[in-house]
This record gives C-alpha cells, structure tokens and sequence, in this order.
C-alpha cells in the first residue's frame, strides 16, 4: 500500500531534522502522487513568476507570463532529471533564468513598446517629406552634370523639351536621348541604393 503525501509529511514533522516542503513534495510527485504535485505547482508559480519578472524586466508582463509557462513545463518534462537528495529550488531557479535568456535571446534586440502609450505625440507633421529632396539630390549628384541639368529642367522646372533644348544648345532628339539614358542611369542607382 502506497505512502500517502499527507503520512510522509507527518513522518517527516516527527523528524529532527526538516527539509524544505517543496523537495518533499517533487519527490512524492516523482514517485506518483498527483495530489503533491498539484500542491506543489501551486506553490512554485507565485515565487517562479516573481523570478521571472525580476530577470524579465525588459520582455513585457505577457511575454513573462509566457516564459513563466515555459518554465512549468520544462519542470514537468524534466522533473525526472532532478537528484531527489540536492536541493530543489537551485534547480528550479536554473530553469527559470535559463528560459528568460531563451526569451531575450529569441526576441533578438527588438525592444518592445507600447504605441499607445505615444500615440498622440508620434503623428506625422503635414507636408512634404524633408527627407525626399536630399535623397533626389543624391542620386541626380552621381549622374553627370549635364544629364542632372536635364533631369532638373523637366522634373523640378516643367520645361519642355524645346526650352532644355535651346537652353543648354542641344538639339531636341538630343535632350530626349540624354534624358532617357539619366532616367535608365537613376533606376539603377535606385536599385542600389535598396539593396
């Protein structure tokens, strides 16, 4: 007939010397008693999800919640691993600060904060974008001086292609020839500058 839980804690009181409840519970639970081990996932989580968020701080409660889970269950898939004459709670703070340097190591150094904590302070001023102008201007710098006149003449002045042409002495097949090669030479610059 098997020992219940509840006679291996009286046996235990009568004893001298008094180790720490939750060893006593693992091992009863190692050994089958399902009652114990209820017992003693109760009183692992509040302390273990204290743990986790002290060395979580910077994952965010769902995601210590979420390492917490982790933790339970590796001591469930594991729970045979443990040495029943060590000390249990070394182990079982072993588990939990490796599963949040899992956590951390699997967010990367993504940082996440909540957007509507900033939402009103992070909308848009309206207008053109400050940044388009200097990146057009970067790209017409690496074509030749004359094809970024051209480029310049039709995109930012409107100039047809009569006005460029008597403007810079060329001929109107010319600036058309000229400007097709800038716009091809632009493309590919811009493709660069994506990869």
């Amino acid at each position: 007939m098997p020992v219940t839980f509840a006679r291996r804690v009286a046996n235990r009181d009568q004893n001298l010397h008094t180790t720490d409840p939750w060893e006593d519970l693992m091992r009863a639970a190692i050994h089958g008693d399902t009652a114990a081990y209820r017992h003693l996932l109760q009183a692992i989580t509040p302390v273990l999800r204290r743990v986790v968020q002290a060395r979580g701080t910077g994952l965010g409660p769902d995601a210590c919640e979420d390492v917490l889970q982790d933790v339970l269950l590796a001591i469930h898939t594991k729970r045979h691993t443990w040495v029943e004459t060590a000390p249990l709670r070394p182990w079982l703070y072993a588990i939990a600060r490796h599963k949040v340097v899992d956590a951390f190591r699997a967010r990367g150094r993504r940082v996440e904060v909540a957007i509507d904590d900033f939402a009103d302070g992070l909308a848009a001023p309206q207008g053109p974008d400050p940044l388009e102008g200097r990146d057009m201007e970067t790209m017409l710098n690496a074509l030749d001086p004359r094809a970024a006149e051209i480029v310049r003449s039709f995109g930012l002045r409107g100039e047809t292609t009569a006005e460029t042409a008597a403007r810079l002495g060329m001929t109107e097949g010319a600036v058309r020839v000229a400007l097709h090669r800038a716009l091809r030479t632009l493309a590919q610059l811009r493709e660069r500058m994506i990869e």
